[in-house]
C-alpha cells in the first residue's frame, strides 16, 4: 500500500470538487485579509494626515489672524476701522468660497474602493472561467 497521494488524473469529480470549494473558500479568504489590510493601511495614513493638518490648521489661523488684523491695520490709515474691517472680511468670505469649490471638487475624485483588492478579484474571476471553460 503506496502512502504517495494519488495524481491529480486519477482523483475523481467528487475529488475534485471538495477540492475546488476548498481553494475557492481559501482564495476568497486571502482576499478578504487583503481588503483588510488595504483599509487598515489606508485608515492609519488618514489618521495622521488628520492630526498632523489639524496642527498645520492650527497654527495657520493664527498666522493668518496676524496678517488680518494687520490688513485691517494698514487700511485704517485711510479709511474708518470698520470699512478697513469690512472690506478685509469681504475678501476672506471670498477665498474661503473659492477654497470650499475647490475642496468639493476633490472630494468627489476620491475612490473609495479597493483598487488592488478589485483587480485581484477580476482576476480571479476571469481564471474561473477560462479553467471552467477548458474542462468543458
Amino acid at each position: 500500500m503506496s502512502l504517495e497521494p494519488k495524481p491529480a488524473t486519477d482523483a475523481s469529480l467528487g475529488q475534485l470538487m471538495s477540492e475546488f470549494s476548498s481553494q475557492t473558500s481559501r482564495l476568497v479568504r486571502d482576499e478578504m485579509r487583503l481588503a483588510q489590510k488595504e483599509f487598515q493601511e489606508s485608515a492609519k495614513h488618514a489618521g495622521i494626515g488628520a492630526g498632523l493638518l489639524s496642527v498645520a490648521g492650527l497654527l495657520a489661523v493664527f498666522g493668518f489672524a496676524a496678517i488680518v488684523t494687520a490688513a485691517i491695520a494698514a487700511l485704517s490709515l485711510a479709511l474708518p476701522v470698520w470699512a478697513a474691517a469690512l472690506i478685509v472680511a469681504a475678501v476672506l468670505l471670498l477665498a474661503a468660497g473659492v477654497a470650499g469649490l475647490i475642496s468639493k471638487r476633490q472630494v468627489q475624485r476620491a475612490s473609495p474602493a479597493p483598487e488592488q483588492t478589485v483587480a485581484n478579484l477580476k482576476k480571479d474571476i476571469e481564471e474561473v472561467k477560462e479553467a471552467r471553460h477548458d474542462r468543458a
